[in-house]
């Protein structure tokens, strides 16, 4: 990266950034707390037999020691093949109308505020308004090391319980959104797709942010036609970009869905998943009459949720992986 003309070449550069990145994330851990180890063994050398002399500063870098090591187990979690990859998110509204629409608005920004909590990038890909309130889809990509394997515990029916702001009565209302999480695929995976299994529909962009885009037919929705999953981005001015970029989200979903079927994992996720409605949720915020994060498949709950959603995420985050590490 320090040789003249590196960044001359704008997208190989990029991509050698992004891959220091992701082994900075294995390697720059596990040199901490070998440091710290050191650091450590230093103290006790200084301390001799005067132990007292050297508790304080010792307990705490043994502390962090622990700290440091924590995360690493944790980081072993996220071993899977795909693991390390930037994400493609995907939020929908199910039941609940209005107050549907506005919950997945909710919960993408959550996932946009976690994100930028780690220095990550997050790039809209597509995004199309409700047509009162939130939005009727979202789809972002997620740019940072182990963003994946982070986000996949997320995937699922998330459901709101809250007083209305859309009801004149202020009644309770519970409604439900779904969140898709794919990885981004390199582009020489061989994942095979027929132009017969495609119906590709171009239309106008919209969204905030979209204004340059909106004097055109430049947005770009493709219909795999044997599993009927649909994507579409409209973030770029051209529609050809658009199109590249749908294509390749088309790809990670189809291979994660024959990963699904491999693995009996998320063979339901596609055809027989269900509504997104009551009894399909994996985690439930409440608001009213109390206040309550819940994730039904490990149990992990706090009354903090205006923390939530406001991106920290990471002991629901943890807890699954362990759950799934303990499985496995």
């Amino acid at each position: 990266m320090s040789q003249p003309g590196f960044w001359d070449n704008q997208e190989a550069a990029q991509k050698l950034v992004g891959e220091k990145r992701k082994i900075g994330a294995v390697v720059d851990p596990i040199e901490k707390a070998a440091a710290l180890c050191d650091d450590a063994g230093v103290l006790i050398e200084l301390g001799g037999e005067d132990y007292d002399a050297v508790r304080e500063d010792l307990d705490r870098t043994l502390a962090e020691v622990g700290q440091t090591l924590d995360k690493l187990e944790f980081q072993v979690m996220l071993g899977g093949e795909h693991d390390q990859s930037n994400a493609i998110l995907t939020i929908v509204p199910g039941a609940g109308g209005i107050d549907a629409s506005d919950w997945a608005e909710m919960l993408l920004k959550m996932y946009v505020k976690w994100a930028e909590d780690r220095d990550f990038e997050v790039e809209e890909m597509d995004y199309q308004t409700g047509e009162e309130a939130g939005i009727r889809v979202a789809t972002v990509q997620v740019a940072g090391p182990y963003a994946y394997g982070n986000l996949r515990a997320e995937q699922g029916v998330h459901r709101l319980v809250r007083i209305s702001p859309f009801d004149g009565n202020a009644r309770r209302q519970t409604s439900f959104a779904s969140v898709e999480v794919v990885p981004e695929l390199d582009d020489d995976l061989d994942v095979e797709i027929l132009d017969k299994d495609l119906r590709v529909d171009t239309f106008r962009a919209s969204g905030a942010g979209g204004q340059h885009v909106n004097k055109t037919d430049s947005a770009i929705r493709i219909t795999h036609l044997p599993t009927g999953i649909v994507v579409s981005c409209q973030n770029q001015r051209s529609q050809h970009k658009n199109k590249a970029q749908a294509m390749k989200t088309l790809k990670a979903k189809l291979y994660q869905l024959e990963e699904a079927k491999r693995e009996a994992e998320l063979a339901k996720f596609y055809g027989e998943r269900g509504s997104v409605s009551w009894g399909n949720q994996i985690r439930s915020y409440v608001l009213h009459p109390y206040q309550m994060v819940k994730d039904l498949r490990t149990g992990v709950e706090t009354s903090n949720v205006q923390a939530v959603l406001g991106g920290e995420l990471d002991k629901f985050i943890e807890a699954y992986l362990k759950g799934v590490k303990c499985k496995d």
